[in-house]
């Protein structure tokens, strides 16, 4: 055994290789990404050739995870908290079919909305799905819970899913790791066609079984190694229901040790048994989560109604934002002391696109064009030019979800929006915003769609991009006429060229497509170091 210094992302992909897994399927998305990049640079996992390539999106990343456990080998899927929503459906439907190889699927929830556009709770997913749910509340547990993840999904045959919160996800702890992994793990191929078709009548018998499935699964989250009841050395004392990283939260309220009965809960369904015991010991219980009050509402439907408790619903917890130190021993009876005072004079510093960006060229123009148009709407996406609602540009007027752009702006020119122009970026555009490009051609909407090509995934610090080069391809496909997909390059010298093709695009009756391409100034700067490097080398 060997200690590291690991970011809880960290933790959770060596303990991945460690376990053997076969593979990583991933689309990036902070706080998940760097589970994937650790993996694609570490020795080993090159040395073996775990295939750890960007998924187009999170959907596809699970189907390909569900194959290559179809297939017989441990793998992981990886993403953000919204990125679930995009994979639904084969997440909820994988419990269902089941799984021949472990499965692991790793959401890293961000609350508190820090890179985010809503502070959604994944636990409720597994809820819903019937599936187990694992939450570390450490790093250590995080590495420990790959290898007993893969054995409980194997086991079960069923996908696991693993949530964690952003500051286990980008914080770092000391992890006792194994010296040598373990070989790569591979099963038998499936080979039960009505376990993986999923036709009504086969549907119909798998969901019965999942169902009976659930009281063992319940059993096996009261005995889960990081799962464990501390009782209190007072009678009758207030009960914690700890879960997660809240655990670690009411352990640091030192003067409190030994006066709570303490749940810790790191895997669901909640495991009833020990909740009741909890009660039967306790006069009230808190429930400590770090997002929605996934266990609080469930510990009040198990309870009677007139046993108090306490969270975030009751105002104890703060109901939004994430959870924090101070907040948890305040709702413990602890006032945290303070012993700095907050700075008064400190001024706020919003993010903002990058000098020298070229979506700064393409907002500026975007602007001085649509001062013509009185009526002009923006329909913008996911990512870095997401910034482009703030100053100095304020040059958008809607941000939704990832592809919302396009079908949003085809939405709006079909009420009589004019002009509807649609700002999307490369990865983005290949993640979901071609089925809505296909809908305005198939529509014949009147709309003008920026394809925003910085050459990378560069929100999320660089990674591929999907349709890289492949752009005007894609669109020429999807139907486009070929006169009315223009490239142009964002450069402040080239302002006069964009507003022109920006105004002939605007006039054209139909969908155009403008892809202003240059690449992102952060992995430019990059490689240039790097090319200086290797001369000096």
């Amino acid at each position: 055994m060997e200690k590291k210094l690991l970011l809880g992302d960290e933790a959770i992909a060596l303990g991945a290789i460690h376990a053997g897994i076969r593979g990583v399927y991933a689309y990036p998305g902070t706080p998940s990404t760097e589970i994937t990049e650790y993996i694609q640079h570490h020795p080993l996992a090159r040395e073996r050739g775990l295939h750890s390539t960007w998924c187009t999106n999170e959907k596809t990343a699970v189907e390909a995870a569900l194959g290559a456990s179809y297939a017989g080998a441990r793998v992981i899927a990886c993403m953000k908290h919204v990125g679930l929503n995009v994979a639904a459906d084969a997440f909820v439907n994988s419990a269902l079919t089941g799984v021949n190889g472990g499965m692991i699927v790793i959401v890293a929830d961000d609350p508190s909305m820090h890179s985010s556009q809503n502070e959604q709770d994944s636990r409720f997913y597994g809820k819903f799905s019937l599936m187990p749910v694992l939450e570390p509340s450490t790093q250590q547990e995080a590495y420990d819970m790959m290898e007993y993840g893969f054995e409980l999904s194997e086991r079960e045959k069923l996908p696991v899913l693993m949530r964690i919160v952003m500051r286990l996800a980008h914080s770092r702890a000391a992890v006792t790791v194994k010296s040598e992994a373990d070989p790569l793990q591979m099963l038998p191929c499936a080979k039960d066609p009505a376990g993986w078709v999923l036709l009504p009548a086969n549907s119909r018998r798998k969901y019965a079984a999942l169902i009976e499935q659930q009281p063992r699964l319940e059993q096996l989250a009261s005995q889960a190694p990081a799962t464990r009841y501390e009782p209190a050395n007072v009678p009758q004392a207030t009960g914690i229901l700890a879960c997660g990283i809240g655990y670690n939260y009411v352990t640091e309220v030192k003067e409190a040790a030994g006066q709570f009965n303490v749940l810790k809960v790191t895997q669901y369904p909640m495991p009833t048994e020990l909740v009741r015991r909890l009660a039967q010991d306790s006069r009230e219980i808190l429930v400590v989560e770090d997002g929605q009050p996934f266990a609080e509402e469930i510990i009040r439907g198990m309870l009677s109604a007139d046993y108090p408790v306490k969270g975030r619903l009751t105002g104890d917890l703060p109901r939004t934002g994430e959870l924090t130190p101070d907040a948890v021993a305040t709702a413990m009876g602890h006032r945290p002391q303070r012993y700095f005072d907050v700075p008064k004079s400190v001024v706020g510093r919003p993010p903002a696109l990058c000098q020298g960006c070229g979506h700064r060229d393409v907002y500026t123009a975007l602007n001085e064009v649509v001062k013509d148009y009185p009526n002009a709407r923006i329909f913008a996406d996911i990512g870095c030019y997401t910034l482009g609602a703030l100053p100095p540009f304020r040059a958008i007027d809607t941000c939704l979800d990832m592809g919302a752009s396009i079908t949003m702006a085809k939405g709006a020119a079909d009420a009589g929006v004019f002009p509807a122009i649609a700002v999307i970026g490369d990865s983005t555009f290949t993640h979901s915003g071609m089925t809505g490009l296909l809908d305005a051609v198939n529509d014949k909407a009147c709309i003008t769609v920026v394809i925003s090509d910085n050459l990378t995934t560069a929100m999320t610090g660089g990674q591929d991009s999907a349709g890289t080069n492949k752009f005007e391809a894609i669109c020429l496909g999807l139907g486009v006429e070929p006169e009315h997909v223009r490239v142009v390059v964002p450069l402040p010298k080239n302002m006069d060229d964009i507003t022109r093709v920006l105004r002939e695009e605007i006039e054209y009756n139909g969908v155009s497509v403008i892809i202003p391409r240059r690449e992102c100034i952060q992995t430019l700067n990059r490689k240039l170091k790097r090319k200086k490097a290797e001369k000096k080398s």
